[in-house]
Parts: C-alpha cells; structure tokens; sequence
C-alpha cells in the first residue's frame, strides 16, 4: 500500500487555553535551556547538538516538576536540533512566557504521547475536547504539536497516513493544464481562461491602518485573521477544483519570496502563491495527479506558436497585456501564452526531464 503523509489541524475549545498556556510555559523553559546547553556545547568543542544528544539532559524533567510528557521532552530537543541546523546560528531566539514580545504558544509531541477516544485527545493525562471535523478514529495518529495563534486560540496539529491515488500514466488522454500566476490577476491558464480572486488585504487595508492608528491591538489581530482565512478558503477551493479536473497540473516557479522583499511586497503577499503551490502539491499527491514547477523564464516573451521571442520586454513591457508576434502573426494573451509555454515545459519535463522551453514543432501542438 502507497502512503503519503498528510497534517490534519482541529480547533480545540477554549475551556482549555490555561491548561495549554501552562505547558507552554513548560515547554519554553525547556528550549531555552536547550539553546544555553547548545551555546556552552558550540563554545566548547565548536559543534552543534543533535536532537538525540539533549535526551539525556531533559530525561526526567516530567517527574521533577514539569508537567510535560518525555516523548514531549523530547520532541523540544529534536526540534531545537533541526532548527539549529536550519538557522545556521550558535544560539536561536529566546522562548518569552509573557510580556508584549511574548511567543506564542507551542507543544509539540511524539505519537506515543497522544490519544483519542470517544471525541476527545487525551494529553499529558488530560482529556482535551475539540471540533472533529475529519473523524479522527479512521485514523492512526502520529507525530504532531498543538499551537496557538494570535487571538489565543488553540488548534491540534497531528499527522496521519493516507493512501495515495496511483498517478495516471502520462500519455496524451491525461488532461493537463498550465498556470501563470500574475499579480494583476491570479494566473492565466492554458485553457484559455483568466482567474481573478478577491485582493482580501487589499479589501480590508484601510481598516488596518485605522484600527492601528487607533492602538486597538486585538481588532488588528482580529482583522488579520480574517485576511488569512478568507484567502486560505479562496485558495483551497480554487486548488481543489483543479486538482479534480486535471490529470496534470503544471506551474511556474516565480520566486515569491524575492519579490515580497521589493514594492510589491503586498501585492505579491496578499495573492499567496507559495501557500497556493503548496496546496497543490500535496493535494495532487494525494489524488494521484501529475503536479510540478517548471522553469518559467521568457515565457512571457516567448510565442507559443513558433517559439520565438517576439514579446514585449523590460519594465515597459509589463503593462502590455495582449501582443502579436510579428514572426508568425499569432495574437496573444500575456499571461495565457505563458500558461502555454509552461504546459509545454512541464510536459517536456515529464518526458525527457529538461525544464525548458520545447522546440517550435512541440509547442505548437501543444
């Protein structure tokens, strides 16, 4: 049997927010006793700790007075480990338990450390009530953490195994789709068509600001939590329909990150193509759908036709959103011709595993 991993998130009900807040505590005492161990270590002897090396200096903390389950223990030392490495830093950030700067809250566990039963988890010998949206008893619980957001709320983060959907082969009755994600609008397709999503931060920009001018701290949370929503449900609804109508899917790799640090920052934010990807990714992994990034470059300037460079360049060009090519007289789209040469590439890739533009014979029919 073929299984992928999936992380499934369930809302916890807020009679349990000091018990959590607590353990929190707890668990920032841990890891910032692991980031003073680990600077002592790399002052020492010039090297990083690995997740298994702090077990023996937590082990038995639970009994002396935290209430944290070991395999909790645990999971904080691996976790800082991993974090360490990523960060590349002798010490990482201070864990804060209160005060304007505090961290929000965080729990991580091991599979041993949690279990359900009839519509409650039970953790750290506490039973903990939640909204089962998923039906967590077809399910066999791993490895996961509990989290709280900006309006102290608290959510389950728990991985699960599913069984994957085997992919279809990749011949031409597989149907398949190429995407360019644009700021002006959402993506073109080569289908032919546009999508156009709600600018949520754009909507409700003006509120933000007033309610920050104003120092209404949890107004300001409140509205950006409803940012984030709103785009999230936009984003897996859009996700969704694709992945149930392509066999396929394929997009360009734009280097999101890169322009959220230039004046597009918001624009390129609020549309939230990583997180979109993202969603794709997995979510054609579990259906058995073809999904990949291609490389993207000059497909906007490249015909789809005949695959010469005949669109518009530069900063100027940027506003021209239709074009033809002067080679071969084809009338284009901007971000639809993309979309063209991106399912070209993507389809290229799957065959010979070169993401680049094809010759002039392949896109064309494609």
């Amino acid at each position: 049997m073929n299984l992928s991993t999936r992380v499934l998130r369930f809302r916890l009900k807020d009679k349990h927010a000091k018990l959590l807040l607590e353990l929190a505590r707890e668990v920032n005492l841990v890891w910032n006793f692991c980031n003073e161990l680990s600077l002592k270590v790399w002052q020492r002897e010039q090297r990083f700790l690995s997740g298994y090396e702090f077990h023996p200096f937590t082990k038995g903390a639970g009994k002396a007075g935290l209430g944290l389950h070991s395999q909790t223990l645990q999971a904080i030392g691996e976790e800082y480990a991993v974090r360490h490495k990523q960060a590349c830093k002798t010490k990482l950030r201070w864990r804060v338990s209160g005060g304007s700067r505090r961290s929000l809250g965080w729990i991580p566990f091991k599979a041993s450390a949690l279990r359900y039963r009839n519509g409650q988890v039970f953790f750290a010998g506490k039973a903990l009530s939640l909204w089962d949206s998923y039906g967590l008893s077809k399910y066999e619980l791993g490895a996961g953490n509990i989290s709280e957001d900006a309006r102290g709320r608290w959510y389950l983060n728990v991985t699960i195994k599913v069984e994957k959907t085997p992919r279809p082969s990749t011949g031409v009755g597989v149907k398949s789709v190429g995407l360019d994600l644009g700021l002006k609008d959402f993506a073109g397709t080569s289908d032919g068509h546009v999508i156009t999503l709600e600018r949520h931060y754009r909507n409700l920009e003006k509120e933000v600001a007033k309610a920050q001018r104003s120092g209404k701290k949890a107004r300001v949370r409140a509205l950006h939590a409803k940012i984030k929503n709103s785009r999230k449900d936009q984003l897996h609804k859009l996700s969704t329909a694709l992945v149930q109508e392509y066999g396929a899917i394929f997009v360009g790799n734009v280097n999101a990150s890169a322009l959220a640090r230039t004046r597009m920052a918001k624009s390129v934010l609020d549309a939230g193509w990583s997180l979109f990807r993202t969603m794709l990714q997995y979510k054609s992994d579990d259906a058995g759908v073809w999904f990949d990034e291609v490389d993207e470059a000059y497909s906007t300037q490249t015909c789809s036709c005949c695959n010469r460079r005949t669109g518009p360049r530069g900063l100027e060009g940027l506003g021209i959103r239709e074009w033809a090519c002067f080679e071969c007289g084809a009338y284009h789209h901007r971000d639809i011709n993309a979309a063209d040469n991106i399912l070209a590439a993507g389809r290229r890739r799957l065959a010979v595993g070169i993401p680049v533009l094809p010759a002039p014979c392949a896109a064309a029919a494609g």
